[in-house]
């Protein structure tokens, strides 16, 4: 009734938000007013809030109100890449954070749409959210347009899309960004430099480390700069025997790459935590130097299995050889380990 008056305005918007009755509306998803609205030639398309910044298609893509989205998009006048002024998030932008894929195709068909826009908060990406989020439909979606750059990373710290998605686990997400030619699987992040290769590393996600290692250009032995750990360094000590055996399967690898804190190697992870599998692998590397001590307390891997009461990863390590029988006695009759005497029986 409002709306067949002819002194009517449509776009008188309110003082507090600035927003007028199709931002309302649009928000709200109100789709029989959003579609009368939309039906007359004098109502404005892209006016924004004052408060946000945010156009009525910004605010449908953000609420994920399809329909109403759709009907915007139908209008010629509609821009469907201003940016909000709060953070510059698209209506591309809020719709691959949330996944809506209805969404994000339809504003992908519109040619004008640029992929590659970031937020001017934590340069974050379409692309980077919906990798982020584990949204794997919206990343397959991204990844079809061919001005896509899939190793934009954040601002913040430096992650790439693959980075995260290795970190979180997402396998076909991974696989996704590793088919193409122009990805690099070394992106470190710019806070440790942590690699994609080394984050699943540290998470355990085995599969993600088996299709990073198929690529050639990877580098396996690449340490983050905080603790100087490697990749190999994480899954000694986390036990992961599966991810121990991949990288250890490669020449490339160096198995007595220590951390820069205390020097502790992978060898010397695993005898700590009592890993008899991984101490096995360890050891049949050639290269593998068994006696490498750390810088905090000048222990040895044998040593640090002797204070454990590892008797089974002691025996593997005298077995190994390069171990002289009168310094261990010596280091174990002057322990004060409750273990001693049975490890002393073993040496």
């Amino acid at each position: 009734m409002l709306l067949q008056l002819k002194d009517i305005n449509p776009n008188a918007a309110d003082t507090k938000y600035g927003r007028t009755p199709l931002l309302w509306a649009a928000e709200r998803g109100d789709e029989g007013i959003v579609r009368m609205l939309l039906e007359r030639e004098d109502t404005s398309l892209n006016t924004a809030d004052t408060k946000h910044g945010r156009t009525p298609l910004g605010w449908a893509a953000e609420r994920g109100h399809e329909e109403i989205v759709r009907m915007l998009l139908e209008r010629e006048g509609v821009n469907p890449n201003t940016s909000d002024t709060e953070y510059g998030r698209t209506p591309l932008w809020s719709a691959a954070e949330r996944g809506d894929e209805g969404i994000v195709r339809m504003l992908l068909e519109r040619v004008c749409v640029n992929p590659n826009t970031a937020d001017t908060k934590y340069g974050r990406t379409p692309l980077w959210l919906a990798a982020r989020c584990g949204h794997e439909g919206t990343v397959k979606l991204l990844l079809e347009q061919e001005c896509i750059n899939p190793n934009t990373a954040d601002t913040l710290s430096g992650q790439s899309p693959l980075l995260w998605a290795a970190e979180g686990g997402v396998e076909g997400i991974v696989r996704m960004l590793l088919e193409r030619g122009d990805i690099n699987p070394n992106t470190a992040d710019t806070k440790y430099r942590r690699t994609p290769l080394w984050c699943a590393a540290e998470r355990g996600h085995e599969g993600i480390v088996r299709m990073l290692l198929e690529r050639e250009d990877i580098n396996p032995n690449t340490a983050d700069t905080k603790y100087g750990q490697t990749p190999l360094w994480w899954a000694a000590e986390g036990g992961d025997e599966g991810i121990v055996r991949m990288l250890l399967d490669r020449e490339d690898i160096n198995p007595n790459t220590a951390d820069t804190k205390y020097r502790r190697t992978p060898l010397w992870c695993a005898a700590e935590r009592g890993n008899k599998g991984i101490v096995r692998m360890l050891l049949e590397r050639e290269d593998i130097n068994s006696n490498t001590a750390d810088t905090k307390y000048g222990q040895t891997p044998l040593w640090s299995a002797k204070r454990r009461g590892n008797e089974e990863i002691v025996r593997i390590l005298l077995e190994r050889g390069g171990h002289q029988g009168q310094s261990i006695l010596e280091m174990v009759e002057n322990s004060e380990s409750s273990t001693g005497g049975a490890l002393i029986q073993i040496a």
